[in-house]
């Protein structure tokens, strides 16, 4: 990381660490309150969430379904210097004795120092489904 991070770069990156040490606090402290998180798949974490406490709600209920296992391992940010920025990583998660690990990417959108809006890619979408429809 050099000295010179873009500001948009530096503020996924906290969101990151925020994200993986469950602070939700500071992950909500850098959203607008309008901020809508678009998870791909058709189960109940797939959709549009809108709003701040929405987007939370989910991210704690993701948490809630793999029982505080869920991880994301940041790779690299990169930014356009006009409001977005986009983040690869590798998700993590366990859900009984069953688990994912899978590549994906969120592009932001980044208005006055907040994100407002979230897109998530995934490798594969049809397994992602899967396991978020497992019981128990």
């Amino acid at each position: 990381m050099t000295h010179h991070e873009h500001p948009d770069a530096a503020l996924v990156r906290r969101g990151y660490e925020a994200f993986t040490s469950g602070d939700m606090d500071t992950l909500g402290s850098l959203m607008t309150g309008d901020c809508t998180h678009h998870v791909p798949g058709t189960t109940r974490f797939g959709g549009h969430f809108k709003g701040r406490d929405n987007v939370l709600g989910m991210y704690r209920a993701l948490g809630e379904y793999t029982g505080g296992t869920l991880r994301v391992e940041l790779g690299s940010v990169l930014v356009d210097g006009r409001g977005h920025a986009v983040a690869t990583h590798q998700l993590f998660a366990e859900h009984g004795d069953r688990g994912i690990e899978m590549p994906g990417a969120l592009v932001f959108t980044i208005i006055g120092g907040k994100v407002s809006d979230i897109d998530e890619c995934v490798a594969d979408i049809e397994e992602l489904d899967a396991f978020y429809s497992l019981d128990g």
